[in-house]
């Protein structure tokens, strides 16, 4: 009975629905957030990951080239 107590203390549904505006704002905003940053680590990581594949590809051609001088 008291788990219903505790619960019901949390929920909170307006009767007037515009109180609901600011919050739907404040979602959206964080949303688009999260997206864009999103978007921004994943370009991020597609620049990191052709730097190292190209640091790679110049550790092989300087094995490779010592290997054939020795």
């Amino acid at each position: 009975m008291s788990k219903w107590l505790v619960i019901s203390l949390f929920l909170y549904f307006p009767e007037d629905k515009t109180e609901y505006i600011p919050a739907a704002i404040t979602s959206l905003v964080f949303l688009i957030g999260a997206i864009l940053t999103m978007r921004f680590i994943i370009k991020v990581s597609k620049k990191e990951a052709e730097k190292a594949k190209e640091h790679e590809q110049v550790i092989i051609k300087q094995m490779n080239e010592t290997k054939e001088n020795s």
